[in-house]
């Protein structure tokens, strides 16, 4: 942790204050969000169908907004996006707490999602550009800061349980209340690096015409999808192996704490010896190969403390591939956008990884489900393990070819 605080006050203020930024953001969604179905179902009385479709719109307005994020971001300025996010987060937040009404609820999850599209794509871009040179070393701080957050969410939440749901939401919107003032007060206002005149269609389309960042989201979908199954996959293993909640848990907590000691140092020992390109690739392999231990060993029945090995093997591996892969990859985007539409990449790319989180959620689960009744209990963990190896494979076929070098990015652009 040392060398993480040290790496932290190496950055200027800015920098500093977005990492925070995120921690924050996680902890107040965390501390909501796990709890959000339980109390529509008991608190609110509300039908699975109900409770399905209020969630099932928060998550649709994030991922499906992501680009209109990012292209204000570029055209208005990343200040005034993530501020504008976490207000309406404080908003989105509150209403959870304070009504119980179908209509009220669905705009509170509308609120809650689209925040998320306006101060995701705008935060990753400010980042970026402040950062400059150092991209690498500042998304390493702030994936420890987003782990973070996550790991003391829950906790927190499961603490303020005990005065109400409506305290949890309540604080949770104090929270983002607070990063709204907070960023108001300290970033600077800074308009993204595209020209604010041009048709907003024409950088569109310059965007979706870059065909080395389209072929690299492409390649990167793959690794979205494996890293959700931390929440699909995984937990429906401890589950049948009789770990139950305290083992999902577990899981969660070892990722994030992995996540919090490891980042850092894991990036510097990586920038030292790899390219971004090596590093991302091997990073998605080591993923792929996180699913190698339950596909070999599903077929076993559950059997002492021992069953829990391979999921554990598994979480360790997935984190540590995520970890070496995330802050090179952040940085590889913002490379590829040239310093111009860097918010609306990182919007495409969001809109990207979210279509591989839902269609490797289907796909898994589909394949759990089969693989339970009539097929091969290892098949779905071997193709979620070629998955991830091919998806290495395409990143290191683009970085052979030069097709992740910002300076042909920026000859393309030019």
């Amino acid at each position: 942790m040392r060398g993480t605080l040290r790496e932290f006050r190496s950055f200027d203020r800015p920098i500093q204050l977005l990492q925070i930024n995120q921690a924050g953001i996680n902890f107040g969604f965390y501390m909501l969000m796990p709890y959000l179905a339980q109390h529509l179902a008991v608190g609110a009385g509300l039908a699975a169908w109900t409770i399905g479709l209020i969630l099932g719109l928060r998550n649709a307005s994030q991922q499906g907004m992501f680009l209109i994020g990012g292209t204000l971001a570029d055209r208005i300025g990343y200040k005034p996006m993530i501020m504008a996010g976490c207000a309406l987060r404080t908003l989105g937040f509150a209403l959870f707490g304070l009504t119980t009404s179908v209509p009220l609820l669905i705009v509170a999850a509308v609120l809650t999602g689209f925040a998320g599209a306006l101060f995701n794509p705008a935060a990753r871009a400010c980042l970026a550009v402040e950062a400059k040179e150092r991209k690498v070393a500042a998304f390493a701080v702030f994936n420890v800061f987003y782990q973070g957050g996550i790991l003391l969410g829950p906790l927190a939440g499961i603490a303020l349980l005990n005065a109400g749901f409506t305290a949890v939401c309540l604080s949770a919107a104090a929270i983002f209340a607070v990063l709204t003032v907070l960023q108001g007060l300290c970033l600077p206002r800074r308009r993204g690096m595209g020209p604010a005149r041009r048709p907003v269609l024409r950088e569109w389309r310059q965007a979706f015409g870059d065909r080395a960042f389209l072929s690299f989201a492409a390649a990167m979908i793959a690794s979205y999808a494996l890293s959700f199954q931390m929440y699909l996959a995984l937990p429906l293993e401890v589950q049948r192996l009789g770990g139950g909640q305290a083992g999902v848990m577990a899981l969660y907590a070892v990722s994030a704490l992995l996540g919090i000691a490891g980042q850092v140092r894991l990036t510097a020992w990586c920038a030292q010896r790899w390219s971004r390109g090596q590093a991302i690739s091997r990073g998605l392999a080591l993923m792929g190969v996180a699913f190698l231990p339950p596909a070999a060993l599903a077929h076993l029945p559950p059997a002492g403390g021992w069953a829990m090995l391979p999921v554990l093997t598994c979480t360790v591996l997935l984190t540590a591939g995520t970890l070496i892969a995330f802050p090179f990859e952040m940085a590889t985007i913002a490379d590829m956008a040239g310093d111009r539409l860097i918010g609306t990449y990182y919007g495409i790319y969001n809109l990207a990884s979210g279509a591989g989180i839902l269609a490797g959620n289907l796909v898994a689960g589909t394949l759990l489900d089969v693989a339970r009744t009539a097929g091969p209990a290892g098949l779905p963990w071997a193709l979620l393990a070629a998955a991830g190896l091919a998806s290495a494979a395409a990143v290191r076929r683009l970085d052979r070819r030069d097709r992740l070098s910002p300076a042909t990015q920026v000859a393309t652009a030019t």
